[in-house]
């Protein structure tokens, strides 16, 4: 007995000494700068940034969502004295890479591309990183090459390739916690969406109260400037904050006042803030955020120019539908990339010629009520669930002609139910903001209205005080936004 006290003495003395020494290269690693951090995680950004994406909006959705978290999570590990971790379960759609490229940037193709999900639960800057690159199969060479600590890295990464693992037997006689065990049960315990609000709820509210004024000022200037240009809406591409969107609508109030003269073609458009300034597809008036006021005079300048050509577009778009026995043309932004008008002009000239030369024998206005879109990313056509055709500007026009046939009854059937969805879909969302009393309940525009509608009647069905006053977001993860909104995932656990 007295050996077995002496032994285990020892040991302990010799964990707590480890212990120290991973606690100084924990340390030392962690001396990595932010900088550091972006230099290492260059080829993953390029392989799951959300403007890559433009042509998948459920996957742009996802990596949109997960960088905001991998982001958070990076944040806590740069703060002293930070030490409440929880493990982080990340997915994201990463790029396939082209086999013979060595440019970094050009490396990655735009076909093709596969889910990688994992989960963060180191505690320092250069583990998390390597953790990042290898399950996304990336590259750590050049990881080597980074200036700033380089030796203490080195160290830190061989002392911690050797990891200490105790026998289970030492837990139970010391009853310190076993950290391996602590990491399965946490990935084995499925966030509900009650522990969930528990958790988050109390942080969304002090976010949500600063927020307010902003808000409040974001509500203004928006009025101001829709009444003062005489705008039919003002909307933004991507999520930004509500201090990110009141600079923007600031720096165009200036330029209202420095040049009110180029602004008068503006009458009647909806601007959208977006990643380019010109005209979108869909007929919008787009202003690059990155842009100076120089960019955005010269756009409202050759606005009459883009009236022009979206005269032509609309032509296009009426021949077409003429040679498709009358079935419509659409542009839908939420299911589509975001186009310029040059762009999709483009587009619908090089599909019309096609038609024009094959002479598709469709009996005029046979198709009518029905609408189709055009993608260029695409080989088959299909037919979407609100029952609009997708069709490939390649499309074989005989292969397209068979299959418009074939498929129309479906998608006459598609749009009425389509109908019928988006008006149980504005009932279900009415009803759930006001029974929990909500501020705002909306969803991100690759939550589909089924699925919308599914969230809704679950919801409907549980007592929740906790989201009172509180703007709700159905998404596809759990996320609390800068500006306090609460983001669930529309298939939520009870």
């Amino acid at each position: 007995f007295i050996f077995l006290i002496e032994e285990l003495e020892r040991l302990t003395e010799e964990r707590l000494c480890l212990e120290k020494i991973l606690l100084q290269c924990i340390i030392q690693s962690r001396t990595l700068s932010g900088a550091d951090v972006i230099h290492a995680l260059k080829p993953f950004y390029f392989a799951v940034h959300p403007d890559f994406f433009g042509q998948h909006p459920k996957e742009r959705a996802v990596n949109e969502n997960s960088l905001k978290r991998l982001n958070g999570y990076l944040e806590n590990l740069q703060k002293p004295g930070f030490h409440s971790f929880k493990p982080t379960q990340l997915t994201f759609y990463v790029r396939e890479r082209e086999p013979n490229s060595s440019n970094v940037q050009e490396s990655f193709s735009t076909s093709g591309f596969r889910a990688v999900s994992f989960t963060l639960h180191t505690r320092d800057l250069l583990s998390t990183v390597l953790d990042i690159l290898n399950s996304c199969s990336l590259s750590t060479e050049h990881i080597q090459s980074l200036s700033v600590n380089s030796q203490p890295h080195k160290e830190a990464k061989s002392t911690l390739n050797r990891p200490i693992k105790w026998d289970k037997t030492y837990y139970s006689f010391t009853g310190f916690k076993d950290p391996e065990e602590e990491l399965d049960q946490a990935q084995r315990v499925e966030t509900t969406l009650t522990s969930w609000l528990d958790d988050n709820e109390a942080s969304a509210v002090i976010k949500l109260k600063k927020s307010l004024p902003l808000r409040e000022e974001l509500e203004r200037l928006k009025f101001e400037l829709s009444h003062q240009l005489q705008l039919s809406d003002i909307r933004w591409q991507r999520s930004w904050g509500i201090a990110h969107r009141c600079s923007q609508l600031h720096s165009l109030g200036r330029l209202v006042q420095q040049r009110p003269e180029v602004l008068k073609n503006v009458k009647g458009r909806t601007l959208v803030f977006t990643d380019r300034s010109g005209m979108s597809a869909a007929g919008h008036v787009m202003l690059g955020t990155m842009d100076v006021h120089h960019h955005w005079t010269k756009i409202f300048e050759r606005l009459p120019n883009y009236y022009k050509l979206q005269e032509r577009l609309l032509f296009l778009e009426d021949r077409i539908s003429q040679l498709l026995g009358g079935i419509q043309v659409i542009y839908v932004e939420e299911l589509q990339p975001l186009l310029t008008l040059e762009e999709y002009y483009d587009t619908l000239d090089s599909f019309y010629n096609k038609l024009l030369d094959s002479r598709l024998p469709f009996h005029p206005q046979s198709l009518r009520g029905l609408q189709m879109i055009l993608e260029s990313d695409r080989y088959t056509p299909s037919l979407h669930e609100f029952g609009h055709f997708t069709i490939p500007t390649v499309c074989d026009p005989a292969t397209l002609q068979w299959f418009i046939i074939a498929k129309a009854q479906e998608a006459r059937e598609n749009l009425k139910r389509r109908e019928e969805m988006m008006i149980t879909e504005k009932e279900l969302i009415d009803t759930s903001a006001e029974k929990f009393s909500l501020d705002r309940l909306y969803k991100e525009p690759s939550v589909t209205s089924a699925q919308m509608i599914d969230c809704c009647k679950r919801l409907l069905q549980e007592s929740l005080p906790y989201l009172q006053g509180m703007h709700l977001c159905i998404s596809h993860f759990y996320s609390v936004l800068q500006d306090g909104d609460l983001c669930i995932p529309w298939n939520w656990k009870s």
